[in-house]
């Protein structure tokens, strides 16, 4: 049985069958009590699209948790650190066996990653199908 990754947050907008929640994402140290004078603790803004087809249902403002599979949180880890690490490393032994110079491995290293994110980009719409949030009331 796949587990849900849950967050609670706030509706942002609405938009026909979307709703946007904010989600505040807190550092580990985010709920300790001294976290106002400490200065370690910071939190950032998410914001999440959720389809649903009682999207009028919701207010903005209104206090929902989102939730989505696990699994997603795996697949996103591995498309955005796991597939350009074993590029960039496979790129860089390649580059150093051909070329035999560490400049010029680093630089075609780094660059096999532009096309990497740039084609991430041009199939951003695909992959947000895959990446489906919910709202559980």
């Amino acid at each position: 049985m796949a587990q849900d990754i849950r967050h609670q947050g706030v509706v942002d907008s609405i938009d026909g069958q979307s709703v946007i929640v904010r989600i505040t994402q807190l550092s580990a140290c985010g709920g300790c009590q001294a976290r106002n004078i400490c200065r370690a603790a910071e939190s950032k803004d998410k914001l999440v699209e959720a389809h649903c087809t009682d999207a009028g249902s919701f207010d903005v403002g209104q206090t929902v948790t989102v939730a989505g599979a696990e699994s997603l949180g795996l697949k996103a880890v591995t498309f955005a650190f796991g597939l350009p690490l074993l590029l960039l490393l496979a790129a860089l032994v390649t580059a150093m066996a051909v070329a035999g110079s560490e400049k010029v491995a680093a630089i075609a290293a780094l660059g096999v990653l532009v096309p990497y994110y740039l084609v991430l980009f041009l199939l951003r719409d695909r992959i947000k199908k895959d990446f489906q949030f919910r709202i559980i009331e």
